[in-house]
């Protein structure tokens, strides 16, 4: 799959990214109907606008034809008043429609910007796992981005112009209907011309966008710090600059070409509708003619005034639809995110429990990632009794970690349950499940943010002796002191001013304040030295002191101590028991530990 691609899959329940609806636009102008009332008020300010704008040119009719053939001074003064009258409120109508209809614009993409991002949070972890970081950033920023001119101006626009055209219209129907005619001889054409540049660019605007995603998914990764410095130690970064060269260069094609779709075709009918004053003057002349109809120059000035006040608006409106079709490109693709089906909800009465004991029970529990793919973890039942430890080992890819993740739902069974306190944890809401389960990984992700700020990330209202005091529980606290900012440091990107065991024992501070009464630690030491290891263990015995725990390990040093371990292998359930009595089995747990203290020699090049 291409990387400017959708790549998250749904499960085939018939549930997946739904089909675009005919009533798309329906779903478009939905986006507004929150904001119908001060709407209403634009729509008023719109059509005062458009019929103080129609009522210039009646007045200049007046003046040419009546005042000042007449000498009537008085009335003259009157109608040029009434003119500049008209000039005055129609700019302060055209403030206030401003002011408003960019305020609605502003709330519709804010509200699409939250629901997207409200939607992104109740995805489940599959969806991230395959889907790059660029391409959601890019749907959030550039997508709803690209919306803007559209939900700010674009409905009030084609509001005012729609208003203005028929204002002006029935205004130039008053005063002649044989020229009227003929001014809008042509229209159906134009209508007809914008709709096909419309659908052009439509198209080139979703290549667009995708082209936009996977560019933004290069700068992601390769100029993260860890995209930096696998670039340079690997050598690549002429090739990465080379590959984000090309990425651009089909940007610039696209921009170029998104922006002349139709351009020639436009320009025509600009063209065509400049020229149009010269045919009604052309028109008018014959007119004069031994046995025409005289048009009185009033009229005929009028006339030409109010065909050059609808040109601005019919052209724009002709425009607005070209830019609407745009947009629907935009619309659709962040509509494909908002009807991703959320597999992990809440259940309609969930159940909240105030005090967790912590007992975890795994019930005859199935778990397959893709049904195509066989199942990852096969009748699972194990217990663990509150405050007690398990520990699962097992080699790699026997289904340790994903175990782990079924207790806090980050995945859910496909067959069997898990329960906490005896209640299976589809039925608890989402708030008891993130203060009872605690989780501390190999993968430590830090904030860009102070050492403070990343604690507080736990427990938000924590004062600053409670975040001392999880730090010396974590023993990172005299590190952090030793630093010139204390806990105002800067962690930087991804925590990578830090060594790997201060992140862990920051992890761990973390979730020291958070108190919660199951822990899940997967492999948090893995990857340390001994000297770090033993230092980061400390600190995780001070962490699970009275909690239920349980231990994803590869070193299986670090769980020795454990009440019961388990071990996995192919999804099953090998072997289980304390220590001792897996190593008195002589069985495979017992090979796992010849294994770790007798590593196989590395071969000589």
């Amino acid at each position: 799959m291409k990387p400017d691609e959708l790549t998250w899959t749904p499960p085939p329940d018939g549930r997946a990214v739904s089909d675009r609806p005919p009533g798309e636009v329906r779903r478009i102008l939905r986006l507004f109907h929150p904001y119908r009332g001060r709407l209403a008020v634009v729509g008023l300010l719109v059509g005062a606008s458009s019929l103080v704008s129609v009522a210039s040119p009646f007045l200049l009719r007046e003046i040419l034809d009546t005042a000042i053939p007449q000498g009537r001074t008085g009335l003259l003064t009157l109608l040029a008043l009434g003119m500049i009258l008209t000039a005055v409120m129609n700019s302060v109508f055209g403030v206030l429609q401003t002011l408003i209809s960019t305020t609605v614009g502003q709330r519709v993409m804010h509200d699409l910007r939250t629901a997207v991002y409200t939607q992104l949070q109740r995805m489940p972890l599959a969806f991230f796992t395959r889907t790059r970081t660029g391409e959601v950033q890019s749907r959030i920023a550039n997508d709803i981005g690209g919306m803007q001119a559209t939900v700010t101006s674009t409905a009030t626009s084609l509001v005012s112009n729609l208003t203005a055209v028929i204002a002006t219209v029935v205004a130039m129907l008053a005063l002649d209907w044989r020229l009227t005619v003929v001014s809008l001889l042509l229209l159906p054409v134009f209508v007809a011309i914008s709709r096909r540049v419309g659908r052009e660019r439509k198209k080139i605007t979703t290549q667009r966008q995708k082209q936009m995603a996977a560019m933004a998914a290069t700068v992601t990764e390769s100029l993260s710090v860890s995209g930096i410095l696998l670039g340079r130690t690997m050598g690549r970064s002429d090739s990465l600059t080379q590959g984000f060269t090309e990425e651009s260069e089909r940007l610039v094609d696209l921009e170029v070409r998104s922006n002349m779709a139709g351009r020639w075709r436009m320009s025509t009918i600009g063209i065509v509708m400049a020229a149009m004053p010269a045919v009604i003057y052309w028109v008018a002349g014959l007119t004069f003619q031994p046995g025409g109809t005289a048009v009185s120059i009033g009229t005929l000035v009028a006339f030409v005034t109010l065909q050059q006040g609808l040109f601005r608006p019919a052209v724009s409106l002709l425009s607005t639809g070209v830019q609407m079709q745009t947009s629907l490109a935009l619309f659709q693709r962040i509509f494909e995110y908002l009807d991703l089906t959320v597999d992990i909800t809440e259940p309609e009465k969930p159940v909240r429990l105030e005090k967790i004991r912590g007992e975890i029970a795994f019930e005859n529990v199935d778990f397959s990632y893709d049904a195509d793919d066989g199942p990852t973890l096969s009748s699972i039942d194990v217990t663990v009794p509150a405050g007690t430890s398990l520990a699962v080992v097992g080699p790699t890819g026997s289904g340790k970690s994903t175990l782990s993740y079924l207790v806090p739902r980050l995945y859910d069974v496909t067959g069997g349950r898990v329960t906490l306190d005896g209640i299976d944890v589809r039925d608890l809401d989402f708030d008891t499940l993130a203060r009872a389960v605690g989780v501390v990984s190999q993968e430590t992700y830090l904030f860009h943010a102070s050492v403070a700020d990343n604690l507080r990330f736990a427990k938000p209202e924590a004062t600053d002796e409670e975040i001392e005091a999880a730090a010396r529980a974590a023993q990172i606290h005299d590190h952090i002191a030793s630093l010139p900012d204390g806990y105002d440091t800067l962690v930087g990107e991804r925590g990578h001013r830090f060594s790997g065991g201060e992140k862990q024992r920051l992890a761990i501070a973390r979730t020291i304040l958070r108190d919660p009464p199951v822990l899940i630690l997967d492999e948090a030491t893995s990857a340390l030295d001994t000297r770090t290891e033993h230092a980061v263990q400390e600190a995780i015995d001070a962490l699970s002191a009275g909690r239920t725990t349980l231990t994803i390990a590869h070193r299986l040093s670090t769980v020795r101590d454990a009440d019961q371990i388990v071990v996995l292998d192919g999804g099953r359930i090998a072997e289980r028991g304390t220590h001792e009595e897996l190593l008195d089995r002589d069985g495979r747990y017992a090979a796992l530990i010849r294994r770790d203290s007798h590593p196989a020699p590395v071969a000589a090049p």
